[in-house]
């Protein structure tokens, strides 16, 4: 299964983007290029933050926390999100480079900045929703989240989520993120 493709496919119906358009005051096709950008690069963060053992399990716990979290209906969901809770969860992904992440998305999207932030806070407990999902199903677990986030983007999305996320995390154009969120790791989605 291709969780990327299955995201967009949520988030990119009529019906989703005309509710994410009102809820930010903005254009659907500006929603629209967001989550095409957004989605890949939360979960490009998210399989870099799992590939230390304190990150795998810190992951690994916030989806057993999330697993039953009913996200087939994408509008309900959506309408019921906790936006001082998907901050949290977005901070977490993101870490120190949320505002940056988020100044990027926005020069990108024609967003600004408080809209893609309002935006990313809604996806970003979709995205550990449906991963959650993935994880009861016993298609991830704490051995292998990496690899399994890797298997459900698709042979062909691993490529171009590591691209995304490199131009939206890259902090220091290095061609590198690592060294850019591996102060993110330490503490995440405690409670």
């Amino acid at each position: 299964m291709d969780i990327l493709k299955l995201l967009l496919d949520q988030v990119e119906n009529q019906d989703a983007l005309k509710q994410l358009s009102k809820t930010v005051g903005a254009k659907p096709d500006q929603v629209k290029k967001l989550a095409e950008e957004g989605l890949p690069t939360l979960l490009a963060a998210l399989s870099k933050n799992a590939s230390s053992e304190k990150g795998a399990a810190s992951l690994n716990k916030a989806l057993t926390q999330h697993q039953d979290d009913n996200a087939d209906d994408v509008l309900g969901f959506l309408k019921g999100v906790d936006l001082k809770e998907g901050g949290k969860i977005l901070n977490h992904i993101l870490g120190d480079k949320t505002a940056n992440v988020e100044n990027k998305l926005a020069a990108s999207s024609g967003l600004n900045k408080s809209q893609v932030d309002t935006l990313l806070t809604q996806f970003a407990p979709l995205l550990l929703a449906q991963l959650g999902k993935q994880k009861k199903q016993g298609n991830i677990n704490e051995g292998n989240l990496v690899a399994g986030i890797g298997s459900l983007l698709g042979k062909n999305g691993s490529k171009d989520i590591m691209g995304l996320a490199t131009k939206f995390l890259d902090a220091d154009g290095d061609g590198d993120i690592m060294d850019d969120l591996g102060k993110t790791l330490g503490g995440f989605f405690k409670k």
